[in-house]
């Protein structure tokens, strides 16, 4: 097996920094059109032209996401883009280097190299004085690119197949209660139909409430789920915590509702749990489906937002939303098209637990492949038992 040795970016890759060009929000407005425009976590707005054209790396110059990780802070753009000046703007030397880069620092510990008290910077001096770690062997090099991107692309197909399955149910959805709505249907509201819950969050001062057992959600939660299904929580709270809110424990099903700071974040249950004041929980214990219902709030969220209120934001209270008008179909028509759209869920389901499992293992080899401590067996094509090896500063 070879050597370990430290390169810098600048050995890996061009800085493409001079090319970038930001446009303030007016002048956006005054641009759009179909191009990506990216700032330092993703894309913000889409324009009217490019500056980058293929695959290139974008590593975040500021903002606090650089200490907190709540999203990359080096991804992969790809295709014709526009960048502002808050991502530096990475080519790599070799074709492969962009997602080994990418690997690289989602395991390495920024701390060190990021300057101001308030808002986080990784500055290009900083950037290019990080000392990275790799084999020498570029058949190595290689390996670990495709062993983290094999399970990388199968994860993306899993969601992209969440999507167009999720779309095709939106889509059953709007033929069957839409466009062949009768108005021989019964017109009511939707507390006719569902049951409403709200909830609360215990006081964070109170250690006796929290980091118990107990599944514990905020919006936040849905905002990072990228499917229909909730399986976990970023939080959980004791038997304690859970005395403080009136509604309890909710069953596994139920569609929660965000109902402010956005309104709009929509999931299905499939775990007990408890959640907080940014919520609306729906429970599904009268004749309407959690499928229908979770169907029923995509298909009417702008008459769900229409109905909100707020000087500040933008939040529609569980009086408002259990007025809302709700045009009963048939017994009979519900169920047909409960039979119908249930396999398309369930393979959702499938699909996310297979996503959970795949990421739980690229995350778990990621740090001890761009650290040496497993290494690949370029001759048997496996992994093998640690070997000695210079370590960056990995988190």
């Amino acid at each position: 097996m070879s050597e370990w040795k430290e390169y810098t970016l600048e050995d890996l890759a061009e800085i493409l920094n001079h090319k970038r060009i930001p446009l303030s929000s007016m002048q956006r407005s005054k641009r759009r059109g179909t191009f990506p425009y990216y700032g330092a976590s993703g894309v913000i707005d889409f324009v009217d032209d490019y500056i980058f054209d293929g695959e290139h790396v974008l590593i975040s110059e500021d903002g606090e996401n650089l200490k907190s990780r709540q999203t990359p802070i080096a991804f992969i753009a790809d295709g014709k883009f526009w960048v502002n000046n808050h991502a530096h703007i990475i080519k790599g030397k070799k074709e492969y280097f962009n997602r080994l880069i990418v690997y690289y620092f989602e395991n390495l510990d920024l701390n060190p190299f990021l300057t101001g008290a308030v808002q986080p910077k990784l500055n290009k001096a900083a950037l290019t004085s990080i000392p990275i770690y790799l084999p020498e062997s570029e058949s190595e090099q290689k390996a670990i690119v495709e062993v983290l991107s094999s399970l990388d692309d199968k994860i993306d197909l899993l969601h992209r197949q969440n999507k167009t399955l999720e779309q095709l149910a939106e889509t059953l959805f709007r033929q069957w209660f839409v466009e062949e709505a009768e108005e021989s249907w019964e017109v009511g509201t939707i507390e006719d139909v569902i049951s409403v819950k709200g909830g609360t969050t215990p006081s964070t001062s109170n250690p006796d409430f929290w980091d118990g057992e107990i599944y514990w959600t905020s919006p936040r939660d849905l905002a990072n789920n990228a499917s229909i299904f909730l399986f976990n929580t970023e939080r959980k709270i004791t038997e304690k915590g859970l005395a403080q809110i009136g509604s309890g424990l909710l069953p596994i099903g139920t569609v929660l509702l965000s109902s402010r700071a956005p309104i709009g974040y929509l999931a299905i249950t499939e775990i007990p749990l408890a959640i907080n004041q940014g919520y609306i929980a729906i429970i599904c214990d009268k004749s309407i489906s959690n499928y229908f219902m979770f169907l029923w709030c995509k298909a009417n969220m702008e008459t769900i937002e229409n109905a909100g209120n707020g000087s500040v934001f933008q939040e529609i209270s569980k009086s408002s939303f259990k007025t809302l008008e709700f045009v009963k179909p048939p017994k009979d028509k519900l169920l047909k098209f409960d039979k119908t759209v249930e396999p398309i869920f369930q393979k959702i389901k499938s699909n996310q637990i297979q996503i959970r499992t795949l990421t739980q293992l690229r995350d778990a080899l990621l740090p001890k492949l761009m650290s040496g401590e497993i290494r690949i067996d370029l001759e048997d094509s496996e992994l093998t038992k640690p070997v000695k090896s210079k370590k960056a500063n990995v988190g």
